[in-house]
């Protein structure tokens, strides 16, 4: 079928997707068309990598914009949802407009109805329902990319709720889901009333196989030389052929720290191979990458970007993340080591894909585990760009006979696990029970099991008895905690229960908030007994303890008791005991942020990546600013503090350099600097002598203009204006200001905290 057949779409899309060289569509995109993609019809695509998924959805989008209706389209990650609708920026050469939506969970998101479509994340989708944003009900059009994800005992629920509460809202709105190959792809269908398309085609072709001793197995039965050198491993051997052969290697390991150490030792394999131009270009994008951190992680990164390598998991910030996926799929980086956050929807294709860790570690048993299949498979989707490479090739390593066997049968020749729901666990039900009720979706209790009956989870399971039960277990703890209000049919949420909802907040973490500011009284709160009570709620992942860290933080713990909020379990409740200690540990390395303590310190302290700090920070803010509306709420005279401790967290200073960093393009080393200057409030920087002020901002002539504009000043030029060399200001940071920490710190680089974040 050719794409000038397709009708229902937008005038001028058809000439625009010639021009982008789509003449032919693919035989699944063909299909979808002919089950009436276009045309408003249901559809699940349950289809390879790399084999036209998201033109399905395109169509599906672009048809329901042309019948005068509104598109959304769902994604399971935030760096997913930029790279989705930079790709859908193309459309705005037809008129329509595209709208992100990701952060922000008590945003309405009001802007966003004048906008054609909008991409989000699962969790964004929910609380813009939550909400009650007002275009939610104006979509004909609801696209769920990664629906398998539906699997995911974190995501899952959500994505699931979300997809049914959508549906319910809108019975008339057409639903699209796009998901890998998956075993029971026909059961999702069915429980979306959609036509099914399901198959292994990809337009080229992807071959498979194991590694072993000087050969390659292929799935086909063939076999391929390819030998190891002296001196190098199966990973080296299979990059160096693939760059011989002007192709790209992603390999897959299973933590971070294997992550950074295979990039280093690619960096020789992969720097042989590049040309002088190249390797101009590399130097240019590595000193880009130190300039995002001043952390021995980007330093690190950088290093290897400079060889033509690099790594990639969830301790790099996101801008590190984005430089190197552009490179990789520029093919400027030519070797990737990452963890398996690469293999989830990112579009980062490589001729070959190396699985060299097929088990990773599993704190539920306390040991290493398999990789399920579809999360192999995943992986092995990323070899082969259509129009860049001739074919894609994907294989994992064997060290002996019996294991090439094995992983020829556990992965090579399996069938991905069916998708399973998720919906039935307690910690998802207490919170969407919750914001059903909040938001008037449900108001009886057969409501609510009408509602349910609409999941995934019920169409899967007839045992309506099971979650009943647990249903009714999760409504009377809603109502112990004066969220929700019961009778013997109807229900009703709170004040609190609605605040709590608003706030997208887990029902437990909003207890436990609620709990240790009643504890606090009307006496003083410090900034560490807030971080610490909110990094011990539901959702915060706090940072785990290594060999020594009991009784590190044991000491800490009583020395700084009375900081706590809330009582500490017993000594001899080791579980209770350890996960209040780990919380200790994460509110410690808050503290420290806070204080201004530089970032590669902590890092090498906490034994994690810059990415982990900005993820922990971000989180504690949102829990902070919600802890301050349950303050309110509840009439506690603490809200004062909490913002304070909020606003430091937030900007990494202390005190005194708060109404400094309110001032745009501020940050925490440049307040300081000022601040040691004598610069010390928004005024000063109006009415101080400006060669203090460029002599505190080391010279730099447009920084400083661009801050004195932005603080007023009537005439911020500083032509002319040399720095005032007699009165510089101190640029290192004074040992009072590192008061929280520890000298005694025996952390280092190598203690990996790869469990944490590494799927965000």
């Amino acid at each position: 079928m050719n794409v000038a057949s397709v009708s229902n779409l937008p005038a001028g899309a058809v000439d625009l997707f010639e021009r982008e060289g789509i003449t032919e569509l693919y035989p699944p995109q063909a299909e979808a068309v002919e089950a009436g993609v276009t045309t408003g019809e249901n559809l699940v695509a349950s289809v390879p990598t790399a084999s036209g998924k998201t033109f399905i959805a395109q169509l599906a989008m672009l048809s329901a914009i042309e019948r005068g209706g509104k598109a959304l389209y769902i994604v399971p990650l935030r760096a997913l949802a930029s790279e989705k609708a930079e790709e859908f920026q193309e459309f705005e050469s037809l008129g329509i407009t595209i709208g992100v939506a990701t952060g922000n969970y008590e945003d309405r998101g009001e802007w966003l109805a004048q906008k054609d479509i909008i991409v989000a994340t699962s969790e964004k989708v929910d609380s813009l329902i939550r909400n009650d944003a007002p275009w939610i009900d104006d979509l004909s059009c609801v696209v769920s990319d990664e629906v398998h994800l539906i699997d995911d005992p974190e995501r899952g629920p959500t994505l699931e709720v979300t997809l049914a509460k959508l549906r319910r809202l809108n019975p008339a709105v057409q639903s699209v889901a796009l998901s890998a190959t998956i075993d029971n792809a026909e059961a999702i269908a069915e429980w979306l009333d959609a036509a099914l398309i399901d198959t292994d085609w990809r337009p080229i072709e992807l071959r498979s196989g194991v590694h072993y001793g000087d050969a390659l197995h292929y799935d086909t039965g063939d076999t391929e030389k390819l030998s190891v050198q002296p001196n190098e491993n199966p990973t080296a051997a299979i990059v160096r052929d693939t760059l011989q052969d002007d192709g790209s290697a992603l390999v897959f390991v299973n933590s971070r720290r294997n992550a950074e150490t295979a990039a280093d030792r690619l960096g020789e394999t992969v720097s042989s191979e590049l040309s002088v131009e190249e390797q101009n270009e590399l130097s240019e994008l590595a000193d880009e990458i130190r300039s995002v951190s001043d952390t021995e992680t980007s330093s690190d990164l950088a290093d290897c970007v400079a060889r033509g390598t690099a790594f990639h998991h969830a301790g790099l910030t996101s801008e590190h993340r984005s430089l190197i996926e552009d490179a990789f799929r520029d093919r400027l980086i030519r070797t990737v080591s990452a963890t398996p956050t690469l293999a989830a929807g990112v579009n980062t294709p490589s001729r070959r894909v190396i699985i060299r860790d097929w088990r990773r570690y599993d704190g539920s048993i306390g040991g290493m585990k398999p990789l399920p299949v579809l999360e192999v498979h995943q992986m092995m989707g990323r070899a082969g760009r259509p129009g860049r490479d001739p074919y894609g090739e994907a294989f994992l390593l064997a060290k002996n006979h019996d294991e090439l066997d094995e992983l020829f049968d556990r992965y090579i020749s399996a069938d991905p696990e069916p998708v399973d729901s998720k919906l039935a666990a307690e910690p998802a039900l207490r919170t969407h029970v919750l914001s059903t009720i909040a938001s008037g979706f449900v108001t009886t209790r057969s409501g609510l099991f009408s509602f349910l009956s609409e999941t995934f989870y019920a169409s899967q399971y007839a045992d309506e008895e099971h979650l009943k039960s647990i249903i009714q277990r999760v409504l009377r703890y809603l109502t112990d905690n004066g969220f929700l209000t019961q009778s013997e049919e109807s229900l009703s949420a709170t004040s609190l229960g609605h605040t709590v909802s608003r706030l997208y907040l887990d029902p437990m973490s909003a207890a436990e908030i609620i709990a240790g500011l009643r504890s606090a009284g009307s006496g003083s709160i410090s900034a560490l007994g807030l971080y610490h009570l909110v990094t011990r709620t539901p959702d915060m992942y706090e940072l785990y303890l290594r060999s020594g860290d009991r009784e590190k933080y044991t000491e800490i713990h009583y020395q700084r008791e009375t900081e706590l909020l809330g009582p500490a379990p017993s000594e001899f409740d080791e579980s209770a005991f350890e996960s209040w200690l780990s919380a200790l540990k994460t509110a410690r390395m808050l503290e420290d942020w806070a204080s201004e303590l530089d970032e590669d310190d902590i890092t090498e302290r906490y034994g994690i990546g810059p990415g982990d700090i900005r993820s922990k920070v971000d989180t504690t803010e949102w829990l902070l600013g919600a802890a301050e509306e349950l303050a309110a709420e509840l009439d506690l005279s603490l809200t004062t503090s909490i913002r304070r401790a909020r606003r430091r967290v937030e900007h990494g200073v202390r005190d005194e350099l708060l109404e400094l960093v309110n001032i745009r393009d501020i940050g925490r080393k440049r307040a300081r600097k000022l601040y040691q200057a004598g610069i010390e409030t928004p005024e000063d920087l109006r009415t101080a002598n400006k060669a203090t002020i460029l002599s505190a901002l080391d010279g730099r002539e447009k920084t400083t203009e661009k801050i004195l504009e932005n603080a007023d000043r009537d005439d911020p030029s500083v032509d002319d204006v040399q720095p005032d060399d007699a009165n510089p200001a101190d640029h290192t940071m004074s040992p009072e200001l590192s008061d929280t920490t520890d000298n005694n710190s025996t952390s280092t680089k190598s203690d990996d905290q790869s469990h944490l974040g590494d799927f965000s």
